[in-house]
């Protein structure tokens, strides 16, 4: 583990994926929603090469992060009704095993496998030590409240490990009201033993997110894919004063979004140090029970 320094927050990025090239190649390459965002933000270039664990930490030293938490993604198309991205937990585990300090794994949810897909889900948990799971409901056709998915959120609650789901709008050819924030409510209400965290910042019903993050003990707001000097003002005034303890920092990278160019852009907002700690670090650090 790296060392904390004295006038240097450690930070955890809770929000993530896999970056070596052997990823890329093969689940980015040839799915065309993925490289739509590719060339449309401008990273095409970074994940035709890729990145060794040694290269990420190496980078995420500089930059001032312990840990990088990446999600097994679990992506279907809604254009062509088919999953299109469905990377296995064993391609998680290769690259957290360079570096088990460093990196975090979530385990994938694909809701139409129903009791299939929460077994495999679980053997991403118990098998390989992921400690979260992870959603992105888009492509299924399915709201995040919807039946199929609560046998996933139940068992969930019964191990004991968070849910990150993407809420917002969706930049690929999907349909975004299925993630509408506002879904949160039942969810919670139902499993009020089970943290959630909302990712993406809810954007553009950041209003939502907030409100179930406030209302509900067990509900975070993902503070990432979005750039800090671009927060609606709503979020960054919840993340300075009432909010603080319910807000956990990410990047959504390193495609788009990279771990160096992120923090810059949260220290220009010139956060209290405590406020920034938590936002960094300590509310990570409680939600995935570090």
């Amino acid at each position: 583990m790296v060392a904390e320094k004295e006038d240097r927050i450690m930070a955890i990025d809770f929000m993530g994926y896999p970056f070596s090239k052997e990823y890329f190649e093969n689940h980015w390459f040839d799915t065309v929603e993925l490289m739509k965002l590719a060339k449309w933000w401008g990273f095409e270039d970074r994940i035709r090469k890729g990145w060794t664990p040694e290269e990420m930490v190496e980078l995420m030293d500089e930059a001032g992060v312990e840990k990088h938490c990446m999600v097994q993604f679990i992506m279907r198309s809604y254009q062509y009704q088919k999953v299109v991205v469905d990377v296995k937990p064993e391609e998680m585990a290769r690259i957290i095993e360079k570096f088990p300090d460093r990196f975090i794994g979530f385990a994938g949810i694909n809701p139409h496998k129903k009791m299939e897909g929460v077994r495999e889900m679980e053997r991403g948990i118990k098998d390989y030590g992921f400690k979260a799971a992870y959603l992105h409901v888009y492509g299924f056709g399915i709201p995040i409240d919807h039946k199929l998915l609560y046998p996933f959120y139940a068992k969930c609650e019964e191990l004991g490990v968070p849910v990150s789901m993407q809420v917002g709008h969706s930049a690929e050819a999907m349909p975004s009201a299925l993630a509408r924030p506002i879904l949160i409510d039942d969810i919670a209400l139902d499993f009020p033993k089970l943290t959630l965290v909302g990712s993406h910042t809810g954007w553009p019903w950041c209003e939502e997110m907030i409100a179930m993050a406030w209302k509900h003990d067990n509900v975070y707001i993902g503070m990432d894919a979005h750039m800090p000097r671009f927060w609606d003002p709503s979020l960054l005034t919840f993340v300075k004063t009432r909010g603080q303890d319910k807000v956990v920092w990410g990047t959504n990278g390193p495609t788009a979004f990279t771990h160096k160019h992120i923090l810059k852009q949260i220290n220009d907002l010139n956060l209290k140090e405590e406020v920034k700690r938590k936002l960094l670090r300590d509310n990570a650090r409680k939600v995935l029970k570090l």
